[in-house]
């Protein structure tokens, strides 16, 4: 079994924001927003991945936390897994995306309600205005 990695990067400023990433590429989900992450090399722990990854792709340093609850199979062989992480050094530029955004509760109920999510990250919709509401202190962590 394959494994992608997908960061739930948050901050809290007034209220607590969800960082987006907008897909530039395949045609299927291009102008689509994700969560940023991407696919565990062999032998690499998802928290190893995460952190690799969102420096490749966000030129940042983050601190992964717990694993989001839902797993979502992308292919037979292919699982895409979650971890909460939190901004530790540097300010997220779009390398490998069309843009970046950060998002509140309300932002975030829209952009799903729109259809403006790729599909796969939905799952964790839920998980996610949960926390972003204020009602679950155990995401980031």
């Amino acid at each position: 079994m394959r494994f992608v990695v997908a960061g739930a990067v948050v901050r809290e400023r007034v209220e607590r924001e969800l960082l987006l990433a907008q897909r530039s590429y395949p045609a299927d989900v291009a102008g689509l927003w994700e969560l940023p992450g991407g696919k565990l090399a062999p032998g690499e722990t998802a928290p190893a991945a995460l952190v690799r990854e969102l420096t490749e792709e966000l030129t940042v340093t983050v601190r992964p936390g717990a694993a989001l609850t839902q797993q979502v199979l992308l292919q037979p062989d292919l699982t895409l897994i979650a971890h909460w992480a939190t901004l530790v050094d540097g300010v997220p530029r779009a390398v490998e995306h069309q843009g970046l955004t950060w998002v509140d509760a309300d932002g975030l109920a829209a952009m799903a309600a729109g259809g403006e999510l790729v599909p796969a990250d939905t799952a964790w919709v839920p998980e996610l205005l949960t926390y972003l509401r204020g009602r679950d202190s155990a995401g980031p962590s």
